[in-house]
């Protein structure tokens, strides 16, 4: 399908997320039919070495005891994502690949419970939430600040999502990734879709200084009327010197029958 400007296509933003998380369900189903796997040491725990592989499969890897914990990652991760391919291909990739990463590294590095192995790819999706969000903010364009308040409305309860409420859910995961999101959209702050700009914004840049429109109306107004009052003046001055130049002639035309007296 044909790219739309600077955006990419509709067929990329759906066959993205969709494979992805047909992944997801796929390692979720592994997960289910062979539990004697443990597909969860296969998460990040904190500090751990050995774990550091989680940093890769973390986000695939969901709870094989409670399907909701996939269920709720599904829509978002569809969306969020389906969003930035969109609005941002040219950097979708990026964007995407590092808020994998660092937001397990995040986890690794930082998290406060290291008894426990941290899963799931809710890190991932506060990333692409605070990306869409915070990128939509600085960006002075309407279609990207369009979704930064369609993510903050939609998606805008995440931000409890951070602290330590619940002992079973990751805080320390969603924070890092609501983080690297921030931080990766000022780090792409200048690459990728960007507004639109005007002639006088462009002139500005280069130092151009642009026309003085108002002067030169002005100037044209006075040009024009200081021609009107020399030709006024020239007429003025044609009539009084043909006014000058008249010359009275008085004829006198005798009747028949008149004589001149003599003395």
């Amino acid at each position: 399908m044909k790219k739309n400007n600077q955006f990419g296509s509709i067929s990329e933003a759906i066959a993205y997320p969709i494979l992805l998380v047909l992944i997801m369900w796929m390692v979720f189903w592994g997960d289910h039919l062979f539990p004697e796997t443990d597909f969860y040491k296969y998460g990040i725990k904190p500090f751990e070495f050995s774990s550091l592989k989680g940093i890769l499969f973390m986000p695939l890897i969901h709870s094989n005891r409670e399907i909701g914990h996939i269920i709720n990652n599904t829509p978002p991760t569809i969306i969020l994502l389906a969003a930035i391919v969109y609005y941002y291909r040219s950097i979708a990739f990026k964007v995407f690949t590092l808020s994998w990463l660092f937001t397990g590294i995040g986890v690794w590095f930082f998290a406060v419970n290291n008894n426990s192995y941290h899963i799931g790819m809710s890190g991932v999706v506060y990333a692409m939430a605070a990306f869409l969000f915070t990128s939509g903010i600085i960006r002075k364009h309407r279609n990207l600040q369009g979704i930064a308040l369609f993510v903050a409305f939609i998606y805008g309860g995440m931000i409890w999502g951070v602290f330590p409420v619940e002992e079973k859910i990751s805080w320390e995961g969603h924070l890092s990734g609501m983080v690297t999101g921030v931080l990766l959209a000022l780090l792409y702050r200048k690459k990728g879709p960007q507004p639109v700009k005007y002639l006088y914004e462009i002139e500005k840049e280069l130092g151009i200084e642009p026309p003085d429109l108002e002067g030169q109306w002005n100037e044209k107004i006075r040009f024009e009327k200081e021609r009107i009052e020399a030709l006024e003046k020239a007429k003025e001055e044609k009539r009084k010197a043909a006014e000058q130049n008249i010359q009275i002639v008085y004829r006198y035309i005798p009747k028949d029958g008149d004589k001149t007296k003599e003395d």
